[in-house]
């Protein structure tokens, strides 16, 4: 059979096994000598933002990427081993139909690399095997997940492409090659289908390169970007020629149609072009992202549309994760959720002020609801005067537990609460989030679904204790830090197999950094540097997940980065112009840093916490 590529690269082939890639050392990103050589904004040592001066002539190497790119609704508990691994067994099957090969496959064989081999036994193999049955990370019902996964291993069936029948055994037709790393990307995977005589009929391998984003060797010039539609077909065309990653050498991909200049009307490759931009031309961040998405063939409506969209999911994902019934997280740690736990008592009036169930004004005879006040959640009654009355009592003869001796130099401290509630509502949002992540739920990867509660945490913030116009923060938030986020796409990574906990936790807490401030109406110089402090301040972040699972340290690490994101868009605001460091630079620095960054700490559980936290083995693995 004659060798041929299609457009995902696929290789189609009567020999095997196909060549065996030699493992070697995940390379940098080729970021440093792109921006040295696609720079079309300079500006002076001194950083005299006043002398930024624009190029006339569009290089290759801008930033820009679609919003809807960025931030994308998909399944927890990862968007490297569970969004990307689902989008590439679709894209695999979509593959086979288009080339009619389909209804030949017998026999399909998977092989993980690396960080995917390591981390990736509790959900990638269900993500890939229910991608090659043809389901989508956006509309998969989050509900079936388990069910469905359970009956392919116990009846060895995959019903591939939702079309025909074929047998499957995962301990036999799945291979796990964690001592092995292919040379594009940390998480690789290999798909290679059979007919019924054994003959190879197609092979292909792929690369969850961070955020649900899948590439391959053939399509890793443009890092794919429609993927995120599965099929080019359904995609506007200016997403398909895009030129900001090209290097000399490379492929060049399709031409743009007649009278389109093959760029957006802004393009931008650093924090510094994307600042001159908004002063050449009086826009703000969010603008200057809204125009560029125009481009990609959206309408103002649309826009809007997605966005609200994206909004829902994420408030919809919290009030899922403080209101559920489940008491644990699935896993042999068994965590106990501590969202609902948190949301109860502030929603009951463990704050003086917050949550009471109503307020009697002066002179007025009768009680009313406070205005503006957050629902309770569903079955909690308010109180009734007796029982205020009695808990009122209760509380006043309750004598406080006082930890420490009393016959000592050094009295204990008797126990306080804080009156920090709205801090409190913030942590409780993210670890909402990342619960409902953690357990499987619908979650939008913002930017990928490790980090995915710092920034529903921070909108939801706004919009409750900041915003008088809900729909516009919205849009402003959403929009300035997707910029942000294509500056760290671009300028180093969004995958903790490239670059740690930095690469998630730190960027979504720039973002949100940065969408914070924008909110409160800072200018974009302000709002850069509110992103800068955001990941500055959490360079050399550390992803060693316990038994390989999206829980410790990642979810309480999300309420802390949402704190740390507010802090510093407060600082940026409250030193305006005084700063030493630039986002450009700090982006680089966290791309150096991930370079010399020990595997170890990369999303393969090889040490911190992963192995100093031991787990007892009798407990079964999920």
């Amino acid at each position: 059979m004659l060798l041929s590529t299609i457009r995902t690269g696929l290789r189609i082939s009567a020999t095997w096994p196909p060549q065996t890639t030699r493992s070697v050392q995940c390379k940098a990103r080729r970021s440093q000598s792109r921006s040295e050589t696609a720079k079309h904004l300079v500006s002076s040592q001194e950083r005299d933002h006043d002398t930024l001066v624009e190029t006339d002539r569009v290089k290759p190497g801008h930033a820009v990427i679609s919003t809807f790119d960025l931030f994308s609704i998909g399944v927890g508990p990862s968007s490297s081993h569970t969004v990307g691994p689902m989008r590439a067994g679709k894209i695999f099957i979509a593959d086979l139909k288009e080339l009619g090969l389909l209804n030949r496959v017998q026999m399909i064989k998977i092989t993980l690399y690396g960080s995917l081999a390591a981390t990736g036994k509790h959900h990638t193999p269900q993500a890939i095997l229910l991608g090659l049955e043809g389901s989508d990370p956006e509309n998969i019902d989050c509900g079936t997940i388990p069910s469905r996964y359970q009956a392919i291993l116990t009846n060895k069936s995959l019903h591939v492409g939702g079309k025909r029948r074929i047998h499957f055994d995962i301990d036999r037709d799945m291979l796990w090659r964690w001592d092995q790393v292919l040379k594009t990307h940390p998480n690789g995977m290999r798909f290679s289908c059979f007919d019924e005589h054994g003959d190879l009929l197609a092979t292909n391998e792929y690369f969850s390169v961070g955020g649900g984003f899948v590439v391959n060797e053939k399509t890793k010039v443009d890092e794919n970007m429609f993927y995120k539609g599965v099929d080019k077909s359904v995609v506007h065309g200016a997403r398909l020629h895009q030129t900001h990653n090209v290097e000399e050498g490379d492929a060049t991909p399709a031409r743009p149609r007649h009278g389109d200049p093959g760029h957006p009307p802004y393009p931008f490759e650093s924090g510094n072009s994307l600042l001159a931009l908004t002063k050449k031309h009086n826009l703000t961040i969010a603008q200057i992202v809204h125009d560029n998405e125009r481009y990609f063939g959206q309408s103002e409506q649309g826009i809007h549309d997605k966005l609200m969209r994206i909004w829902a999911v994420m408030d919809d994902c919290i009030r899922a994760g403080v209101t559920t019934t489940d008491q644990t997280l699935p896993g042999r740690l068994r965590l106990q959720r501590r969202a609902p736990m948190l949301y109860r008592r502030l929603m009951r009036g463990f704050y003086p002020g917050m949550g009471m169930p109503a307020v009697r004004l002066i002179g007025l005879g009768k009680t009313l609801t406070p205005v503006n006040a957050i629902d309770a959640p569903e079955g909690m009654e308010a109180p009734t005067k007796e029982e205020e009355e009695g808990l009122l009592i209760t509380k006043r003869t309750r004598p406080p537990h006082v930890t420490g001796s009393f016959d000592h130099a050094v009295l204990p401290m008797p126990p306080r609460k804080t009156m920090i509630a709205a801090v409190d509502f913030l942590s409780c949002y993210a670890i909402a989030v990342n619960e409902v992540n953690a357990s499987g739920g619908r979650i939008v990867t913002s930017p990928t679904n490790g980090a995915a509660g710092v920034i529903p945490a921070v909108l939801k913030y706004i919009i409750e204790f900041v915003s008088d116009d809900p729909e516009k923060s919205v849009k402003t938030f959403l929009l300035t830090a997707a910029a942000v986020g294509m500056l760290f796409k671009r300028g180093s990574t969004i995958s903790a197999a490239e670059g740690g906990c930095q690469a998630e936790v730190g960027v979504a807490c720039s973002m949100a950094s940065a969408g914070f401030a924008a909110c409160m109406g800072a200018s974009p110089e302000t709002v850069l540097q509110a992103a800068e402090i955001g990941i500055e301040h959490n360079l050399g972040l550390t992803c060693d997940p316990i038994d390989g699972l999206v829980q410790v340290p990642c979810i309480v690490r999300n309420s802390l980065g949402a704190v740390k994101a507010i802090t510093a868009a407060q600082l940026s605001m409250a030193s305006h112009g005084v700063y030493r460091v630039t986002l450009d630079e700090a982006i680089e620095a966290m791309r150096l840093t991930a370079v010399d960054m020990s595997v170890k700490y990369k999303e393969t559980s090889l040490s911190g916490l992963a192995t100093t936290v031991k787990i007892p083995l009798t407990v079964p693995a999920c």
